[in-house]
């Protein structure tokens, strides 16, 4: 199998682009200037270092760890081992396997592409992280192990280095100025489905006069605008694609994954809960760029009980009164829910087929976690929720394994309307046509 092993967790392989292309055809080269070879094609192409034996250990944090928290870059920093790879990593050492002689530049640097990935049972390559070094550091420790410390994250933090110029937008789907934005000059992000993922939105955003973009905007500041007015989710996901999803709203019951503390399913080791009362928005208040007004919805009765626990949008990019008001409205949250918050789990407690599923997992996907509630001095019950998952953080330790943290918000589950059910055969808000 592929990759190198880690301790009851799999096969992972960490690569890191060397900068220089050394396995494309080459003129007046005896070997890879051979006409019709099958090996060195026409490139440009990227050669990837596969620097998996030198890592001591990985950390990776993408997504967010609650619904009303902002999208940003996901993170992913490693160690590797200086010492054992002989300087190899170092930047210095001109011998080093990584080092590109043509143009006298150390192949692992800052803003190289870098991926993280996992091989299934069936040898399938998954990726787990995506993205480019942004710090490179060495650290010479005398008598001890010489390690160097790699940073990086996603393409959102590109994004957020990316400024536009002056734009006057037209009013459209916030999908559409999504992947319009993606497509000025200056961002020039890639397009197609291994880069983005730009799903239709439910939202319509203003353009000209007041919702013209200002110069010096951020790419990645005015994507979470447009998510604002959306209240969708905006990430790059695992593999590295550019994802924008419409307005979070009901999911279709069936979870990608069931964690139980039973002994059935995936087994975890820790779940918090949280039931708050600052998850209560009962005073909602939208004004749009072109508005004077701010449209408001509220719940009087849920102020009474939680006091008012208000939220303002007051530069919203929407485009007129009526959709900010559904904004205000979609924005209220009259009583707190205890839910399941987020979720423990390492590799070592799973079976093969267990591991394969839980490294596919993603933002957005939908999971159930199940406990058992004491409800007597000795009666138990068990207690399901299938929630979304919002953000994960995983760390990965060559030597004691993979564990894993999902960060979950609450979801409205409908399920599948069925014929002749007494249960799921009625057609209403809770069953649907699938």
């Amino acid at each position: 199998m592929p990759g190198y092993p880690v301790v009851e967790s799999g096969n992972y392989l960490m690569e890191i682009d060397t900068g220089y292309d050394w396995g494309s055809f080459t003129l007046d080269d005896a070997e890879k200037g051979v006409l019709d070879n099958t090996t060195y094609l026409l490139g440009p192409g990227v050669t990837y270092a596969d620097v998996t034996d030198g890592v001591l250990s990985v950390r990776v944090m993408r997504g967010r760890r609650d619904i009303g928290d902002q999208f940003t870059y996901g993170t992913m920093s490693f160690v590797l081992n200086n010492t054992k790879a002989q300087g190899a990593f170092a930047p210095f050492d001109t011998t080093s396997p990584y080092y590109d002689p043509a143009n006298s530049q150390p192949g692992l640097a800052p803003l190289r592409n870098v991926r993280l990935s996992r091989y299934d049972s069936s040898n399938n390559q998954v990726f787990l992280f995506v993205g480019k070094i942004v710090d490179y550091n060495l650290t010479y420790n005398l008598g001890g192990i010489d390690t160097v410390s790699v940073v990086c994250a996603d393409d959102f933090y590109i994004l957020a280095q990316t400024y536009l110029n002056e734009w006057t937008t037209t009013e459209e789907l916030a999908s559409a100025r999504m992947d319009a934005m993606l497509s000025l000059p200056e961002v020039n992000y890639p397009t197609g489905v291994t880069h983005r993922d730009i799903q239709t939105s439910v939202s319509t955003l203003g353009g000209g006069g007041a919702y013209k973009v200002a110069a010096g905007t951020s790419v990645a500041n005015y994507a979470n605008e447009i998510n604002k007015a959306e209240q969708g989710r905006v990430y790059v996901s695992r593999s590295g694609v550019f994802t924008f999803e419409p307005r979070i709203g009901n999911t279709l019951s069936g979870s990608v994954a069931d964690f139980h503390d039973d002994g059935t399913n995936i087994r975890y080791n820790g779940v918090g809960v949280k039931f708050e009362a600052t998850q209560v928005c009962n005073y909602a208040s939208v004004k749009t760029l072109q508005s004077s007004t701010a449209q408001v919805a509220q719940d009087t009765a849920s102020q009474a009980k939680y006091l008012t626990q208000a939220q303002y949008i007051t530069n919203s990019l929407l485009h007129n009164d009526t959709s900010a008001l559904t904004l205000a409205e979609y924005l209220l949250v009259a009583d707190p829910e205890a839910r399941y918050s987020d979720l423990e789990t390492e590799y070592l407690m799973m079976t093969t087929a267990q591991r394969d599923t839980v490294s596919t997992i993603d933002i957005g996907d939908t999971i159930t976690i199940q406990k058992q509630i004491q409800t007597g001095p000795t009666t138990y019950s068990q207690f399901a929720q299938e929630l979304s998952v919002e953000g994960l953080e995983f760390n990965i330790s060559f030597s004691r394994g993979h564990s894993v943290t999902f960060y979950t918000a609450p979801t409205t589950v409908v399920y599948e309307l069925i014929l002749d059910s007494l249960t799921y055969g009625t057609l209403d808000g809770l069953n649907v046509l699938g």
